[in-house]
């Protein structure tokens, strides 16, 4: 089996400036205050040529109430092709969406329907916890040798810790 990586990965900044644009966004869509909604990943199109340019073409709702969705990213991106890489995930399909008021990660899988991405994991707070001895995911982003995250507190209450 042949191993070749994404062809939306780039090995230089200048390859990366020169492909095609995107033709699609996404975009948190954060619920302020109480309302009874709750946070959304949207979708926007962004293809200048198309009949729905700038508009809303897909959304997902996340199931829970505080997640404060944050600094999201891929799975994998134009950093896998670094040559001391381990990893084989050649493929930047699952947007890693951290939640700073949940604790709570979550896996889209954009590859089946892109305009209509399906949450098909969560990581929840007490498991990040535990793993992590951290609260509140803040940033995600992929790497050489996986997906690094940063977050804002420590289990331990040592570190900064997110209001509520």
């Amino acid at each position: 089996m042949s191993m070749m990586p994404d062809p939306t990965f780039y090995p230089s900044p200048r390859m990366a400036m020169q492909a095609a644009p995107e033709r699609i966004a996404y975009v948190s869509l954060l619920n302020v205050g109480k309302n009874g909604k709750r946070d959304a990943m949207g979708v926007i199109d962004v293809h200048p040529r198309s009949s729905t340019y700038g508009q809303f073409v897909g959304q997902v709702d996340f199931p829970h109430d505080n997640n404060e969705l944050h600094h999201f990213g891929w799975n994998a991106c134009s950093a896998c092709l670094c040559r001391k890489t381990r990893t084989r995930i050649w493929s930047g399909r699952y947007l890693i969406v951290p939640g700073i008021g949940s604790s709570r990660i979550h896996i889209l899988d954009t590859k089946v329907d892109p305009h209509h991405p399906k949450i098909v994991k969560a990581i929840e707070p007490e498991e990040f916890i535990k793993k992590t001895g951290y609260t509140s995911p803040h940033t995600i982003h992929c790497g050489p040798d996986g997906i690094y995250g940063s977050a804002l507190g420590s289990a331990s209450a040592t570190g900064l810790a997110a209001s509520s």
